[in-house]
């Protein structure tokens, strides 16, 4: 984590700006039982399906996505969260321009 988000209060959609035709991605926190990740995602932006070892949870924090998990999809917007189970199937797709944390537990 850097030493300036350390102690503060942060307006987390302030901490990733959005860049035309990318994901981009920031990790805020790293220890050894897990990760928090923040994402923006332009508009029509994709992961592909892919897998995980660990649960991870989703919380949108700008926009809204479509969140293809084992395939079932599920639209989230601004202020709902999601949990995607370990080792299950998951995809993302930006419906609009969208920001997101992702906070994954290893244990």
């Amino acid at each position: 984590m850097s030493e300036e988000l350390k102690a503060k209060t942060l307006k987390v959609e302030d901490l990733i700006e959005y860049q035309e035709g990318a994901v981009v991605s920031k990790e805020i926190l790293r220890k050894g039982t897990g990760t928090v990740t923040i994402f923006a995602f332009d508009k029509g932006e994709r992961l592909s399906e892919h897998t995980a070892p660990f649960d991870a949870m989703i919380q949108v924090i700008d926009g809204k996505a479509e969140i293809t998990i084992s395939g079932s999809k599920n639209i989230l917007e601004k202020g709902e969260m999601i949990i995607m189970p370990a080792n299950e199937s998951h995809a993302l797709h930006a419906i609009e321009k969208f920001k997101m944390i992702l906070t994954m537990i290893r244990s």
